[in-house]
């Protein structure tokens, strides 16, 4: 389990908070998840730019806590140093061709990026789609799955997990799309994590609120 300047960073939170965060850290060791505290987006940043090694493929999922650290902007950039393969299927115009892409591409790449919506001070992550095209490539394939989530997605345990989901990601999701001129969005798959082969999983936890 790794820990980012816990002596600075976590001190200067509320002790509920900071204790909060303490949990969390200590929990998800035993299950096989990483896990690292940033106090903030720019820092989370920085943090991911460094578990990614330049000239890796790079795929993600939807995810308004990676638009909001910077990441995919900075993916875009020519001169990141990584190969981005969202860009890659999304060049692809036919829509049958361009979903077997995407699975082939973020299945097979060497960092899968993206959030959950809840994390338990019990160690475990819970993680909803309607399609469950992020849930797909979290449990399996990529060699390498890094989670950016804010504190405000701490849950004492999956059952709160559960509810904040429902509650609180679920009606946040289903305006952003309705926004975007969709009919709107539904939970079509719920995975609870448990535990994970040791080193293939990250969590950047930020001592911010960010995404849904």
């Amino acid at each position: 389990m790794q820990r980012l300047g816990d002596s600075v960073d976590l001190a200067s939170m509320p002790l509920e908070e900071q204790a909060r965060v303490e949990r969390v850290l200590a929990a998800i060791g035993p299950r096989g998840f990483s896990g690292v505290f940033v106090p903030d987006r720019q820092v989370a940043l920085e943090k991911v730019l460094e578990l990614v090694p330049k000239g890796a493929s790079v795929a993600h999922g939807t995810s308004t806590t990676l638009e909001e650290i910077g990441f995919i902007e900075n993916l875009r950039r020519p001169e990141s140093g990584y190969r981005y393969l969202n860009d890659e299927w999304r060049a692809e115009n036919d829509a049958a061709k361009r979903g077997r892409l995407r699975a082939r591409l973020s299945v097979e790449a060497d960092a899968y990026l993206g959030s959950v919506q809840a994390v338990c001070e019990t160690g475990e992550a819970v993680g909803a789609d309607q399609s469950g095209s992020r849930q797909a490539f979290y449990t399996y394939g990529p060699p390498r799955v890094i989670w950016v989530a804010g504190v405000n997605k701490i849950v004492p345990d999956v059952a709160a997990g559960i509810r904040r989901i429902r509650e609180v990601a679920l009606p946040k999701e289903d305006a952003r799309m309705k926004a975007l001129g969709a009919t709107g969005s539904a939970v079509g798959k719920l995975v609870i994590y448990e535990r994970e082969r040791p080193g293939r999983i990250t969590l950047v936890l930020v001592g911010e609120n960010l995404g849904f």
